[in-house]
């Protein structure tokens, strides 16, 4: 009977498993590295973009609040800086607007425009007019303030009288150029070179008059009225005269009306909430003509980047006037109706 013997491996069996495990381990360790390698990556871009998530989650858990509370919430302008990363340069930003109010406020900062004298004035009255005025300034011009020698002459007594426009939307258009070419024979124009000429632009008009007129005239009150106001000259002159030496004076035909809710409407009023619910402007001078004293021309003059406008000019200069310490004068004799196209005033 044939006993079974053990059978001895060869050395050359030894050799192939040796090279086998050898490989085998070789390519464990290549796999492992490439696994903490890819860990690691993933690890990383996960860390790097945590914050930025967590934010983005943040804004909209915000404004998905309606899920829970049945109403949505609007993500805030605070909230927008905030995600670009801008509250900083917000902050920045308003501070160089104090810092430049107060280089204003205190005269650092080079004049725009150059003062035609500097003997002090009585008053300086602006004509506001518009591009298709012509005609109605002939009318002026035909009767108080014909030509630069009735200007010349109005200036020694004190008076200082431009039409007042802003420049065509489309600058240097035939619009501009009329206006240039007929300020060139007639010499009588305060063009702003800064204001667009424009319905919608109206309100602002304020601004650029007043802080253009302290910086070009000395005078103690400054006039702003419309070109289709047929004005007696010599009445406003005497209503001036018996003010002068009166400090904050803030005279005119005093007021309030109806605030335009409605969109689309003439004159719609976009923050007519602000009004309450009367929806009834606060007290302020009619538009038609009105005078600030020489210290309020200046207020808008230096505070006029800061200044908020609403639908309508006089409205806009009477919320100036409520925050700083004005004394209003309601003079009946500046209030005004209408007769065909002309506003009549008592000084008219």
């Amino acid at each position: 009977m044939e006993s079974s013997l053990p059978i001895t491996a060869t050395k050359s069996d030894r050799r192939s498993k040796s090279k086998n495990l050898q490989s085998t381990s070789k390519s464990s360790v290549v796999l492992a590295f490439l696994s903490c390698l890819a860990w690691l990556y993933v690890a990383g871009r996960l860390w790097q973009e945590a914050e930025s998530r967590k934010m983005l989650e943040n804004l909209l858990e915000k404004n998905s609040g309606f899920i829970r509370n049945k109403q949505p919430k609007v993500i805030t302008v605070e909230d927008r800086l905030m995600v670009y990363g801008c509250k900083d340069l917000e902050r920045k930003i308003v501070e160089a607007e104090m810092e430049l109010t107060i280089a204003k406020s205190q005269g650092f900062l080079k004049s725009q425009v150059q003062p035609y004298s500097g003997r002090k004035l009585l008053a300086v009255i602006g004509i506001y007019t518009s591009f298709g005025g012509r005609l109605r300034r002939n009318v002026i011009r035909g009767s108080w303030m014909s030509d630069a020698a009735a200007l010349a002459k109005l200036e020694r007594i004190g008076i200082a009288v431009r039409f007042v426009i802003g420049r065509s939307p489309n600058r240097g258009d035939t619009l501009d150029r009329n206006i240039d070419e007929e300020n060139l024979t007639t010499r009588d124009f305060l063009i702003l070179d800064f204001h667009e000429e424009a319905e919608e632009e109206l309100p602002k008009k304020a601004k650029y008059f007043f802080g253009t007129a302290v910086q070009m005239w000395d005078a103690e009150f400054y006039v702003k009225v419309d070109d289709n106001v047929d004005l007696r000259l010599d009445d406003l002159i005497e209503l001036i005269q018996s003010r002068r030496g009166q400090n904050s004076a803030y005279i005119g035909c005093m007021k309030s009306g109806e605030v335009v809710s409605e969109e689309g409407m003439k004159w719609y009023e976009p923050e007519w909430w602000k009004f309450g619910d009367q929806k009834s402007y606060f007290r302020h001078a009619a538009d038609s003509i009105f005078i600030l004293s020489q210290n309020l021309a200046k207020y808008i003059h230096i505070n006029s980047a800061s200044l908020k406008v609403y639908a309508h000019g006089d409205v806009s200069v009477g919320s100036w006037m409520m925050g700083i310490h004005a004394t209003y004068i309601d003079d009946p004799r500046m209030c005004c109706g209408y007769s065909s196209q002309d506003k009549v005033c008592s000084l008219a």
